[in-house]
């Protein structure tokens, strides 16, 4: 075989040291790039836990830990203002609960059907729907909460109720009257419609990462569709299932703008679902922008407890899908 040699002399010599030179010192940069982004998001994180803290210290001091069950909310009292947090603390978790009891089994069910029963022409249709209902601005929300759902409600659906559970004991103090078209169970019912599409987004999603020769084996020893959905589909995709609700419920307890228009701003506790109420950033969103000194300060107070609420949600979410991990490993 010939060789051209003044061509190969030509050609220089392939530096190996050099070229895995480079090589770690792109993978160093990437390295030293991804973890600043990482530690940049905890000082960001720090920053704001500070920033509260510091802002609400004034309320924590003149009030003490009497803030968190004092229901009373009056800054213009004399001779010191009288301020507490139960009523948004009250409001914030029920309304929460209430659009979890009602979105969940719903958000659930839209995903089964797509997955398991819908004909394929009605799929995306059904799916891009579901999807555009996550894209509409939460004041959107709101103003259609308060001028058609809240109108509707008071006028047809909360006096049949009233009249239905009047005489049935506990029933009959939780549905009490008067109907209203602002009140905790009309925030209850926006908030389900707007956490809907994340449940059934993210449900969707996980459903069909199923392989399909388990389903095609369980339908071949003769089970139902339910029968595949309970004992397959569910168990396979619990840990993303249960990351999907979790994810729906921060944006419950989080929300703003459509809660503050029908849930009447009222600091008082009611056992009654259609009574006006208040939430923590329903509270923070009407009175903020008005307020100063000590008023001020237990506004952001109440944001923090938001910040610690949603973190213990946040936190009790990832110790369940550990455990359920670790369940399913074992």
């Amino acid at each position: 075989m010939a060789i051209d040699t003044p061509r190969a002399a030509a050609e220089p010599a392939f530096d190996r040291a050099k070229a895995l030179s480079a090589f770690k010192l792109g993978d160093a940069t990437f390295y030293w790039l991804t973890r600043a982004s990482a530690i940049l998001v905890l000082l960001m994180l720090g920053g704001i836990i500070i920033s509260l803290i510091i802002g609400a210290w004034p309320a924590m001091r003149a009030f003490g830990f009497e803030f968190l069950w004092t229901q009373r909310w009056a800054p213009s009292a004399h001779p010191t203002p009288v301020l507490g947090a139960l009523g948004p603390i009250y409001g914030t978790i029920l309304t929460s609960f209430i659009a979890m009891l009602i979105a969940v089994p719903v958000g659930l069910g839209i995903a089964i059907f797509l997955t398991e029963l819908c004909p394929p022409f009605l799929k995306q249709p059904i799916a891009i729907a579901v999807e555009l209902l996550a894209g509409i601005p939460s004041i959107i929300y709101g103003m259609w909460g308060f001028f058609v759902l809240g109108p509707f409600l008071a006028d047809t659906f909360e006096p049949a109720i009233v009249s239905a559970f009047e005489n049935v004991p506990i029933l009959n103090t939780l549905f009490a009257g008067p109907a209203s078209n602002l009140s905790l169970f009309n925030a209850s019912l926006v908030l389900s419609i707007m956490i809907l599409p994340f449940i059934t987004a993210i449900s969707r999603d996980v459903f069909a990462t199923v392989p399909p020769v388990l389903k095609e084996a369980a339908y071949g020893i003769g089970c139902t569709t339910w029968e595949v959905v309970k004992n397959v589909v569910l168990p396979y995709t619990r840990v993303g299932v249960i990351g999907g609700v979790m994810l729906a419920l921060g944006r419950a307890l989080g929300e703003t703008m459509a809660v503050t228009f029908i849930i009447g701003n009222s600091f008082r506790i009611s056992s009654s679902l259609f009574a006006p109420g208040t939430t923590i950033s329903a509270a923070i969103a009407s009175e903020f922008a008005e307020s100063d000194g000590v008023h001020q300060s237990a506004l952001i107070l109440l944001g923090l407890l938001l910040f610690v609420l949603t973190f213990c949600v946040l936190t009790a979410a990832r110790l369940m899908l550990r455990r359920l991990e670790k369940r399913a490993g074992a």
